[in-house]
């Protein structure tokens, strides 16, 4: 059972887990906002900042458990108290609160609350790790309240411009995550050394080891490359700044260059994050002799860029993706310290992605091996087109339960779709 479904079902626990989180700390100076839930944290936060002491009120509560009648929820208990005047909730018996506690939850619930879990370390009958709680809890960074606080606190109105050019996503704001997707071998083990690296960025510089952590994603449209990239976000816990760079390339030439500097800034300012350069090739094409100068000069201020960021210096992670790899200038290639592909589906993995993307419909005679067969050639965002015909269709008959025919029929709707592409109009 999950965290949130828990707090919502268990009123009475969560206002407790609350309150007693507060009390603690509150008076345990040595805890950090990384020490909160997120929701916890995020109902404290003003303006980046998360000030003790912790003062719950029943609007406050009601921010952090979702839960509409706090103080109904725990009024009986002999060890809670509210202050009439102020509407602040609070406990009279912190003993008796902590052994009520303890009793009415679980031990893998304690651990998702680092402070509660430092607290309880000590209780043998728990076997509580606060170094496993504080691991696995969600960094701060990843809130978007956090990330919005540095926005307000690093760019002025003057800096607009310069944020208008990317698209800034908090880990908590992405739905996919790497479970979602089927990977190929190669880019599950690559994903893992970026991982390690990151965690062991430290020893990176101490053997100076800095040029790492710049990928580069390559292959067809609709193969996944920034839905990876999104998820690896997530998944890490860091701030996606994405920008495509054919937005990017201004009809004044000469603000080109700027813009890609601009960019760049915006990620060194925002790390530790994922900077994520789409449609890489719009720029950092092959170069050639009658070029207009100022795109030369984009080339060379893109390429400088590249250089002058690093994930162990800056704490960017630097993931340029194109579907033209054929069109990239040898120099742009040379800054990468990996590159991944990104090919299409061969058979085996479009059955896993008929698996993993219906896990939640009700499918008649469901047969994910006899459609991948039907659908060579298309990629993993065709596939998920091929889902949406599907159940719309189903919907528009007033059925929620697919029959394999309904895939069927969709694979088709989609090639028919595909024809379009080819056929010439006046």
């Amino acid at each position: 059972m999950n965290t949130t479904s828990w707090r919502m079902n268990d009123s009475t626990v969560a206002i407790v887990e609350l309150l007693l989180t507060a009390k603690h700390y509150t008076e345990l100076s040595n805890l950090t906002p990384e020490d909160l839930p997120p929701q916890i944290r995020k109902a404290f936060d003003k303006k980046g900042e998360i000030k003790r002491p912790l003062s719950i009120t029943e609007s406050i509560a009601k921010k952090a458990t979702g839960i509409e009648s706090p103080w109904d929820s725990i009024s009986d208990l002999m060890f809670t108290t509210k202050d009439n005047f102020s509407g602040e909730m609070s406990l009279t018996q912190l003993d008796l609160a902590e052994k009520w506690f303890i009793k009415n939850t679980t031990k893998d619930l304690i651990l998702t609350n680092p402070t509660l879990s430092y607290v309880f370390q000590e209780n043998a009958s728990l076997d509580i790790s606060y170094g496993d709680s504080s691991t696995s809890n969600r960094p701060i960074q990843a809130d978007r309240f956090w990330i919005d606080s540095l926005l307000s606190e690093y760019f002025n109105e003057d800096d607009q411009e310069m944020l208008d050019l990317v698209d800034i996503k908090a880990p908590e704001e992405i739905e996919t995550t790497l479970p979602d997707l089927v990977l190929t071998s190669n880019q599950t083990d690559e994903l893992e050394k970026i991982r390690i690296a990151i965690k062991n960025r430290d020893y990176l510089a101490e053997i100076g080891l800095r040029e790492i952590g710049k990928l580069l994603f390559i292959g067809p449209p609709g193969t996944g490359k920034t839905s990876v990239a999104r998820a690896l976000a997530h998944s890490l816990s860091l701030p996606f700044v994405e920008v495509k760079l054919s937005m990017m390339t201004s009809q004044y030439l000469g603000e080109t260059s700027k813009n890609i500097d601009r960019t760049f800034e915006v990620a060194k300012r925002l790390s530790p994050c994922i900077l994520f350069v789409d449609e890489f090739d719009s720029v950092a094409k092959t170069r050639r002799s009658d070029e207009h100068a100022a795109l030369k000069r984009a080339v060379n201020t893109l390429l400088k860029s590249i250089d002058e960021i690093s994930l162990v210096r800056d704490e960017v992670l630097l993931i340029g993706a194109t579907n033209h790899p054929d069109q990239l200038d040898t120099a742009a290639w040379r800054r990468f310290d990996d590159i991944i592909h990104f090919p299409l589906p061969d058979a085996n993995m479009r059955q896993k992605i008929f698996e993993v993307t219906t896990k939640y419909m009700s499918i008649d005679s469901f047969d994910p091996s006899a459609l991948a067969d039907l659908t060579e050639g298309l990629s993993g965002s065709d596939i998920r087109l091929v889902l949406r015909e599907a159940v719309l269709e189903a919907l528009s008959e007033d059925r929620t339960i697919l029959s394999q025919k309904d895939l069927v029929d969709a694979v088709a709707a989609i090639g028919k779709r595909d024809l379009l592409k080819s056929m010439p109009f006046e």
